[in-house]
């Protein structure tokens, strides 16, 4: 087989195929125009042409990967909502002590596990406030630690099948043309030595990234929980009563315990330990039945009460509020700033006129009038045009109260909010649900698709997540851009462009051996994917690996393996990856910082996938 040039000018289809290919590579670089708005005028672009039919250029939207795909966006969801991820991601702050290195190493193994059963973009996301907490408690620069973590985002992407898109979409076409498919694991010998050679690779490489501590003063914070707790005095006011045994407030209901009106004392939330953890119940905690054990989390806003004679006549015991309560406190319990509005129906009534918890679901804690934060008991403060009323109670109803009332303005969330947790107590079950979907398809009893759609059933009957939820955690956006690069796939093989790619490369590297074709395949997947998604690179390439060995009569698995390995290796620029891009300010990377640590891992990464891939998958 030789490349003829005569043959790919003369071939008007293809070089109409390879003009769209242009076309869209430079828009997604200029980046003016969202990504999948580009490959749904690719899409357009192919129907108008006349070189596919309507049926090849839809072909994406009936792929079981694409519904594969949008169901793991799902599970991922549940692991969030349940706070499995962020259990994971405290006990990394818990055994990292003050050892860098021990963190480093800990933070890459358990971002790259988690990963590899959701978005690497999103266990990302997750563990930047970790690491950014990690930094302050450690005293050293986010510069460190944020490139571990993007670096261990995108190689959790190697570690499973179901890890990343372009896994998918290798093994797609694979059973496509092949009729042979990847197993669960197929990736983790691989994706294991990977992450070891990135361990190993970055407790060398952070000492190129040299940062100063003052990097993270200079990050623009958000409002936190904590900074309205400071703000509004909150800090001596909050109380734990742990309920004794002989507690007359055992079997009472919150609501007729009158503790608001009687003693000043207003209950926030109830801490009760279930199945060996913390739940706070603060929805419509009027109706609840205290229980003995149960922790009374009070606002203690009556100077004049001596908590001593109030716990001895009661039967509590006043427990000490530790960072850790805190922490997990504010994965259920919230607060917002919130503000009448100038014709609101509110102005004037008494803090106990307004009956917030009862028409909310909310408690008001706070008042700040003209900058000024009020003392005492304000049940009965008047609620004052300009004022800034502080609420709290559970997410859900802070997030809700946009909808339910225009008398007042909800001000800035705080930045706990991106880490709350709605569905804690059910973190069992959603753990449960991720074991029977890996099982599923790694016995291989029923397809991929089914088997994340069963977690997904089962998430839902064990309220893990709830349709709204599930439906925004989608990305939309990237599965229309799976589905609007797919016709390049189809329309390179229909127009002849992969014979002609594939005869290219073999006219260099024929006679040089497998290793070599392998070595040129992972370097033009690199180069691509310093321009187009990682997901797109695999649309591309995997067609022109599968006909590369269907070419040398030899397995196409150690070629598909090498396409969705490199497409993933996206670590030289900032841009390469979403990963790489959210850290970028985080870290206070420049364009530099990425090629100087970036180049050399990847001709590692494609080094160990060259001369392993053959060893595990035999020609």
């Amino acid at each position: 087989m030789l490349f003829k040039p005569s043959e790919f000018f003369s071939n008007t289809p293809l070089l109409v195929t390879l003009g769209f290919l242009v076309i869209a590579i430079f828009l997604f670089v200029r980046n003016k125009i969202r990504m999948d708005v580009v490959a749904l005028l690719v899409i357009l672009l192919f129907s108008l042409s006349g070189i596919l039919t309507s049926e090849e250029v839809l072909a994406g939207f009936s792929d079981p990967n694409i519904i594969l795909i949008a169901l793991l966006f799902i599970v991922g969801e549940g692991l969030v909502r349940t706070g499995v991820a962020y259990q994971v991601s405290e006990w990394l702050i818990k055994v990292s002590k003050n050892s860098e290195t021990r963190v480093l190493v800990l933070l890459m193994l358990v971002v790259a596990s988690l990963g590899a059963f959701m978005s690497s973009t999103g266990i990302v996301a997750i563990f930047i406030p970790v690491v950014l907490v990690i930094c302050r408690q450690m005293n050293i620069s986010p510069k460190q630690l944020m490139m571990p973590l993007s670096m261990a985002g995108l190689i959790s992407g190697m570690m499973t099948l179901i890890a990343t898109a372009p896994n998918l979409v290798v093994n797609s076409e694979l059973i496509r043309v092949t009729g042979t498919k990847l197993n669960f694991f197929s990736f983790t010998p691989l994706g294991i030595v990977i992450l070891i050679a990135s361990v190993l690779y970055m407790l060398v490489a952070r000492k190129w990234l040299k940062g100063d501590i003052n990097d993270i003063e200079n990050q623009k914070d958000k409002h936190s929980i904590q900074d309205l707790i400071e703000e509004y005095q909150l800090n001596q006011r909050i109380k734990r009563f742990v309920v004794k045994s002989g507690s007359p407030f055992i079997n009472q209901v919150v609501e007729e315990l009158h503790l608001r009106s009687n003693y000043g004392l207003n209950i926030l939330a109830i801490e009760r330990w279930k199945r060996l953890r913390p739940v706070f119940l603060s929805t419509s905690l009027g109706k609840i039945e205290i229980r003995e054990k149960d922790i009374l989390l009070i606002d203690v806003s009556n100077p004049e009460l001596s908590l001593d004679t109030f716990c001895e006549d009661y039967h509590l015991e006043l427990a000490e509020i530790k960072q850790q309560n805190f922490n997990q406190q504010s994965k259920s319990l919230g607060m917002v700033e919130i503000t009448p509005t100038p014709n609101s129906d509110y102005l004037n009534n008494t803090i106990s006129e307004l009956r917030f918890r009862s028409r909310y679901g909310l408690n008001i804690i706070g008042i700040k009038r003209n900058q000024d934060i009020l003392q005492g008991n304000i049940v009965d403060e008047p609620v004052k045009a300009g004022d800034l009323l502080l609420a709290t109670g559970d997410w859900k109803s802070i997030q809700e109260l946009r909808k339910k009332t225009k008398n007042f303005f909800v001000l800035d969330y705080p930045t706990e909010i991106e880490r709350a947790v709605p569905a804690q107590s059910q973190a069992p079950y959603a753990i449960l649900s991720i074991i029977t979907m890996v099982i599923l398809m790694v016995t291989g009893i029923v397809a991929n698709v089914v088997a994340a759609l069963i977690a997904c059933l089962m998430l839902a009957k064990f309220r893990c997540i709830d349709a709204k939820s599930a439906y925004n955690s989608i990305q939309w956006s990237s599965l229309i851009l799976i589905i609007g690069m797919m016709p390049f796939s189809i329309a390179l093989q229909k127009t002849g462009g992969v014979n002609l790619i594939v005869d290219y490369l073999l006219s260099i590297t024929g006679n040089w051996g497998t290793h070599t074709l392998l070595m040129g395949l992972f370097i033009i997947c690199a180069v691509i994917g310093l321009f187009i998604s990682n997901t797109a690179t695999a649309i591309l390439m995997a067609p022109i690996a599968i006909e590369i060995a269907h070419y040398l009569h030899v397995s196409p698995i150690p070629f598909a393996m090498t396409v969705a390995i490199a497409a993933s290796a996206a670590f030289m620029t900032p841009i390469s990856s979403p990963v790489n891009t959210m850290v970028i300010g985080f870290g206070d990377y420049k364009f530099s910082d990425f090629i100087k640590i970036g180049v050399p891992f990847t001709v590692i990464v494609m080094l160990i996938t060259v001369f392993l891939v053959p060893i595990l998958f035999p020609l």
